[in-house]
């Protein structure tokens, strides 16, 4: 777990992976066929090992909904891995406009459709129906949600960028994460009561593989590893076109200990830690997944601010400072704290998470001064600071305005080819 989920070294390398729902261009409401999405994909210039890659590298996935993925390769700094993407996400768009689709950049499918499964994969079969056992939750997941991922360097053994820093620094980034890009207002076409209905939903999934580890001090790894271990498993891969389904309650400790129908290998663990989905996941990088989709290019803006935190040592120290008065010592772990859920809900309308969100973004703003290249950048951080947090608001907001004002007739989607 140690070697394989934290690759020590000083941090350099950004990612960031986007997701997006697909709504046809005329009738949003009507579901988009299955042939459609293959046939925009197709018409890319992918290749790669598998045929799902771009000439960049980026990676092209379908989501058990028919959520579009893309998953940019690292790059070498944040400046290269958002023109990268940028150029990716244009092809990518340009494709699906072809074929009357459009993309969506939202964390809930805001239009009342159809929720189906797209996708008859083992893997998802299995996930369908260990999630149906607790609750509508993981459907809405898998079919329903979306979200901006930024994966990031894990950190060097010691000093400025240590990795157990950087892993706490990550975690307490949540709530302000959550608050400032929720998203996700709406659900089969109405109000929710939540600013961010996609962090809901995974707050009230399986504990054992949706809550962060065990509290944040300590050896991260070590905290890892028991969390991995105690986990129920999800799915046992079978040959043959048998059902991966596992038995109820089986955390992988068990199977280690003799339980389950045949002995784990190694491939089976490191299987297993793919269906896990804490609000910051080791990949190797760490790999932050609290951030609501954002609409147009708005992915530009939490890939921006997150990566400054993180890599700049004096913006992680203000971040930090500020972000303490929102830690609770008590109480259940992320997402479903106190402050956690606030932001779901209310969003920067908080006055706590509005303090913490706006010191980040002028903490994040100071070091993407210092960093080289990064003018647009820092603009793009700042206007959206202005917009939103600044007064008290979130993308979440403009989605409810055009609701209450009846001007919201396709999605929230403002960047067509």
């Amino acid at each position: 777990m140690a070697g394989v989920c934290f690759k020590i070294g000083p941090p350099r390398l950004v990612g960031v992976e986007v997701e997006w729902f697909v709504h046809d261009d005329r009738c949003p409401t009507r579901p988009v066929l299955t042939e459609r999405l293959h046939a925009a994909l197709e018409s890319l210039p992918l290749g790669g090992a598998d045929g799902t890659s771009l000439p960049s590298g980026a990676r092209l996935t379908l989501e058990p909904g028919g959520q579009v993925e893309l998953s940019s390769p690292p790059a070498d700094g944040l400046t290269a891995c958002v023109d990268d993407t940028r150029r990716d996400l244009a092809t990518l768009r340009a494709a699906f406009a072809a074929q009357g689709l459009r993309l969506t950049g939202t964390g809930t499918d805001p239009l009342a459709r159809p929720r189906e499964m797209v996708l008859d994969h083992p893997r998802y079969l299995a996930m369908e129906r260990f999630f149906d056992s607790a609750g509508p939750w993981g459907r809405i997941m898998m079919t329903g949600t979306a979200s901006v991922q930024v994966c990031l360097d894990a950190g060097a053994a010691d000093g400025p960028h240590a990795l157990d820093r950087r892993w706490r620094l990550a975690h307490r980034l949540g709530p302000v994460l959550v608050a400032a890009f929720a998203n996700s207002p709406l659900l089969d076409g109405k109000p929710t009561g939540h600013r961010s209905t996609r962090q809901i939903v995974w707050s009230r999934m399986d504990p054992t593989r949706t809550l962060a580890p065990a509290p944040d001090h300590g050896d991260p790894r070590e905290a890892w590893t028991r969390y991995v271990l105690d986990a129920e498993v999800l799915c046992i891969r079978r040959p043959d076109g048998l059902p991966w389904t596992a038995p109820a309650g089986l955390t992988f400790t068990d199977w280690l200990r003799g339980a389950g129908e045949r002995p784990p290998t190694l491939a089976d663990l490191d299987y297993h830690r793919t269906t896990l989905f804490p609000p910051v996941r080791p990949h190797g990088h760490l790999e932050l997944r609290m951030i609501d989709a954002q609409p147009g290019d708005g992915w530009i803006v939490p890939t921006a601010l997150v990566t400054a935190l993180l890599d700049d040592p004096t913006a992680a120290d203000t971040a930090l400072a500020a972000l303490e008065p929102l830690e609770c010592a008590d109480g259940p772990r992320p997402p479903r704290s106190d402050a956690w859920r606030r932001a779901a809900t209310l969003a920067v309308a908080d006055p706590a998470l509005r303090r913490a969100t706006l010191a980040c973004f002028a903490a994040a703003d100071a070091a993407l001064g210092r960093l080289p290249g990064a003018e647009r950048l820092r603009t793009a951080v700042a206007e959206f600071a202005e917009r939103y947090p600044a007064r008290g608001r979130c993308p979440a907001d403009d989605q409810l305005d055009a609701l209450r004002s009846g001007t919201r007739r396709t999605p929230p989607e403002e960047a067509a080819p």
